[in-house]
């Protein structure tokens, strides 16, 4: 299963927290799978086939904090086990168009992430996280990443995004260790 982390509606669509649900509405596209949402369910859902393996992609509705509850939810309905999980985010600690994946740990500051661990009780799973940088001023956060990219930076998330993709489909046909291996010793084109 694979959660793109990011915050619903019209407002936030272009933002770079939003960069969770880019990569997965991306990886929708590219497998020509609609996504739905169930009556009472916290979160949208669609299922496509790559290479004969099933992927179910998700976009939690419940806004980037509370993203625990639908991943919970979402779990329990496809039969996922955590182990499983493939969650994409926003990475303040890494620059526009980095990413870098792991296979477990620590929230890094990152709630959606921390919101996560807490509702399913592990840390592990995995994660791609896509840089957006840092903003200048520290104060300057919430704006930052609520915020659209400006120009050379909206390029750099851009093709991470299609990067992040595409490593999906490879890990499902490929394994964790490959990915991890590509994802990590590349630095975006400058």
């Amino acid at each position: 299963m694979v959660v793109g982390l990011g915050n619903p509606g019209a407002r936030y669509a272009g933002t770079r927290h939003n960069v969770g649900f880019m990569v997965v509405d991306a990886l929708a596209g590219m497998l020509g799978v609609p996504f739905k949402k169930k009556l009472f369910h916290s979160y949208s859902i669609g299922k496509g086939m790559h290479e004969g393996i099933p992927l179910y992609l998700v976009k939690p509705l419940t806004y980037m904090n509370e993203s625990g509850r639908a991943v919970r939810e979402a779990l329990r309905e496809t039969g996922t086990e955590p182990q499983s999980l493939l969650v994409i985010c926003d990475s303040l600690d890494l620059s526009p168009g980095n990413l870098r994946f792991k296979l477990k740990g620590s929230s890094g500051g990152q709630k959606g992430l921390q919101s996560i661990i807490s509702a399913i009780g592990t840390e592990a799973f995995m994660r791609i996280s896509v840089g957006i940088g840092r903003p200048e001023h520290k104060g300057q956060v919430i704006a930052h990443v609520l915020g659209e990219p400006k120009s050379a930076d909206e390029q750099l998330i851009g093709d991470a995004v299609d990067r992040a993709a595409r490593s999906v489909l490879h890990l499902s046909v490929d394994g964790p260790v490959r990915v991890m291996n590509d994802i990590n010793k590349r630095e975006p084109a400058s």
